[in-house]
């Protein structure tokens, strides 16, 4: 960045004009901070948001795809990873009182910002009490962009140990399509009638793709 004025370069006009003032690759620079041989900050930004297909691919990417593109290296990789993840956490968690699933939609609107388009498939449930708010968000697998697999006596393990009268399962699809698949349904299936031994309610399997979801319940399979 030896060709940009000082008061432009990514941080000092970070400084200047605060966050909102700067483009997506300026910001990437900002954070990466500085460059490489043959490439400063702000190219490696723009060799990175070219790799990934803009902002909306690079919240996407896995470690690997990061790592492919020349420059970046383990640490400035995680250093990217880290800044999304934050951004995802920061959007996904509200203050105050507990939230209340009310319907798919406010479901997905909560769920989307955390596990929406991620790179690989995330199982999970909400677990909620007898008015539906959220006791806890559990994570119970994690898997590959191929899939994931979850057992239906983890499910109610922790809604257990929260006292969950009621879980809503969500998982996301790495395609961004949310279609479920025959897999997807009949482990949908199964856990629904292990609920209804355990005394816990399934309200619902919720399907995250891309900025899109895919209810079991509006689909009428609940």
């Amino acid at each position: 960045m030896k060709g940009l004025d000082a008061g432009d370069r990514p941080r000092e006009k970070l400084g200047r004009l605060g966050a909102p003032g700067l483009g997506d690759n300026e910001l990437i620079a900002a954070l990466i901070g500085v460059g490489t041989v043959g490439a400063d900050a702000l190219g490696l930004a723009n060799a990175l948001l070219e790799a990934c297909g803009g902002l909306h691919g690079l919240q996407r990417a896995s470690r690997e795809e990061l790592l492919r593109v020349r420059g970046m290296g383990e640490a400035r990789a995680a250093q990217v990873l880290a800044a999304i993840e934050l951004g995802r956490r920061a959007l996904a968690r509200r203050a105050g009182e507990r939230f209340q699933v009310i319907g798919p939609r406010s479901a997905a609107d909560f769920l989307m910002p955390e596990f929406g388009g991620r790179p690989i498939e995330q199982f999970g449930a909400l677990l909620l009490d007898t008015k539906h708010r959220v006791l806890r968000t559990a994570l119970l697998s994690v898997g590959s962009q191929d899939g994931t697999s979850v057992q239906p006596r983890e499910v109610f393990r922790q809604a257990l140990l929260v006292s969950a009268t009621a879980v809503l399962l969500f998982h996301n699809h790495p395609s961004g399509d949310p279609q479920p698949s025959p897999e997807d349904v009949d482990l949908t299936l199964r856990i629904r009638a292990a609920g209804e031994l355990m005394g816990v309610s399934v309200i619902d399997h919720l399907i995250l793709g891309d900025g899109r979801y895919y209810s079991f319940k509006e689909s009428g399979l609940f």
